[in-house]
């Protein structure tokens, strides 16, 4: 299981929006194609290499994820929590590195199914609570969007995938091994175990249970 997101500054989002796409030309993907971690194949290549570079080489793209290794490890009864609460935290802990007082902030997630706007509202509910914004003047609004519709999201979930697909262990595709070692190339870490805390472009936190 892996949370994470993108942090992008509004005013620069259109620019990176558009370059994603131009990428796609280059590499003769259609602009309107989805990226997808599950699409990622040996014909794509080049595309996804790209993709990996462009996230490092552009100074406003920051990446930060949360990545739970076994969820079979959770044990929500001991701690009074259903699995939607512990989202939530996790939601919280994911984010909270990155927010900051006195800045503004639009979180954009995707669709995933017939409660996601109930889920929505819960979310913003305790990430303003959480951090004592009650007027939801830091955490403007939280807004669901259609994966395919915003390049920025495919993008995340491109670096989110690689994370899952290390963690797992999984090792069938060569394609998505070079990816993985690219990233690692680029950000400097293993992508095993937690970075400095206040790392800028690629931040990873490795939950661990406190009983292991």
């Amino acid at each position: 299981m892996v949370i994470g997101c993108i942090l992008c500054p509004d005013a620069k989002k259109k620019e990176a929006n558009d370059r994603i796409r131009e990428i796609k030309l280059k590499n003769k993907i259609k602009a309107d194609a989805e990226i997808k971690w599950n699409k990622v194949s040996p014909s794509l290549w080049s595309l996804y290499m790209d993709l990996i570079n462009y996230f490092f080489d552009n100074s406003d793209l920051h990446f930060r994820a949360v990545v739970i290794p076994d969820k079979r490890k959770l044990d929500h009864n001991r701690f009074y929590q259903t699995h939607d609460d512990f989202y939530y935290k996790t939601y919280f802990r994911m984010l909270k590195t990155i927010l900051e007082p006195g800045k503004e902030y639009a979180i954009y997630i995707d669709i995933k199914d017939t409660r996601s706007q109930e889920k929505v509202a819960k979310l913003h509910n305790v990430l303003c609570n959480s951090n004592y914004d009650f007027n939801r003047n830091m955490i403007r609004r939280i807004q669901q969007i259609r994966s395919h519709e915003v390049e920025l999201m495919g993008l995340t979930d491109l670096l989110i995938g690689a994370m899952s697909y290390l963690h797992r262990g999984l090792r069938g595709s060569e394609v998505k091994l070079d990816l993985i070692e690219r990233i690692k190339q680029r950000s400097g870490y293993t992508l095993l175990s937690n970075t400095l805390y206040r790392e800028n472009k690629f931040n990873l936190f490795i939950w661990k249970s406190k009983y292991e």
